[in-house]
């Protein structure tokens, strides 16, 4: 190739890339002022709920005067006089429950659908992935007419019940992309070895798949603590409602008392489990979901 020749063809090729560079620019100035209103409105409701009701009516957009003072009103008020130690407890227990039973039922099924062949294995599949796209309140009426045959309305135990129920085809699912990631000659060295089935999944698969068994256990978390809808549904006992419920409740408290201070505080204390699950455990989520998807 001439010299004059290479000279031409360096602009044509050197152009794309100079494209490519600014081609996802639209893209991350989305991201980030989807992140700057979101980080402002939560900045905005923190610092709201270090106010007295007089300064979140008359200067919204000011610092507190008496943040410390106010803060210790606000949330002693939600954590005792509005109930949320309570919800909190019961919060607690509902999220842990279904999120260890959730990882004990879905773990086996994810290793036989990744590990197994057996027929009709792609129907399961299939319908697993149906069950992803059903809408939750197209089910309401059908689910509080069974825990109510059961006697399992208005418990905590059907509450568990539900949710377990309803994240099974998302759990499993992405377990089973973790499954089908471990080396096959594992399960090859422990049954010559003499592990039975049962001892390789327990000794040997489920410690291999601890990152995507973390990621699948944190997504739960994260949507059973702040879950609205079925709790409203079955739950009536204002001694067995969940946080968000109690958040609700507060919410028309509020119409009659004016004491939106309080609401914050109550707020906060419904985000602030699950800001911290993400901001300490952020890193190992996404090397889980990493470890999923390169293998």
């Amino acid at each position: 190739m001439t010299a004059q020749a290479r000279a031409k063809a360096t602009p044509s090729s050197g152009a794309p890339y100079g494209r490519s560079r600014y081609r996802n620019v639209p893209y991350y100035a989305i991201l980030i002022l989807w992140s700057a209103v979101t980080i402002s409105i939560f900045a905005w409701l923190v610092l709201s709920s270090f106010k007295t009701n007089r300064e979140v009516f008359g200067s919204p957009w000011s610092l507190p005067a008496t943040p410390w003072a106010a803060a210790i009103a606000n949330y002693t008020k939600a954590w005792q006089i509005a109930h949320m130690n309570v919800y909190f407890v019961n919060s607690v227990i509902v999220t842990a429950a279904s999120v260890v039973l959730l990882v004990l039922i879905c773990a086996p099924a994810a290793y036989a659908l990744s590990r197994v062949e057996f027929p009709g294995r792609e129907l399961v599949n299939s319908y697993l992935v149906a069950g992803m796209g059903l809408p939750v309140p197209l089910i309401l009426i059908p689910v509080y007419v069974l825990l109510a045959n059961l006697r399992l309305a208005n418990s905590l135990q059907g509450l568990i019940t539900v949710y377990v129920a309803v994240s099974i085809p998302f759990t499993v699912l992405l377990l089973t992309g973790f499954f089908r990631t471990l080396p096959s000659e594992l399960e090859d060295a422990a049954a010559i070895d003499g592990c039975s089935e049962s001892q390789i999944f327990w000794r040997i698969m489920m410690p291999l798949a601890g990152p995507g068994l973390f990621t699948a256990a944190i997504f739960n978390f994260v949507a059973m603590w702040n879950e609205f809808l079925l709790a409203l549904l079955i739950i009536n006992n204002d001694s067995l409602r969940t946080m968000p419920i109690g958040v609700y409740n507060i919410r028309y408290t509020m119409q009659y008392t004016a004491d939106w201070a309080g609401l914050f505080a109550a707020v906060v204390l419904v985000i602030i489990p699950s800001f911290i699950v993400y901001v300490l455990l952020s890193e190992r989520i996404m090397a889980g979901l990493t470890l999923g998807s390169n293998r």
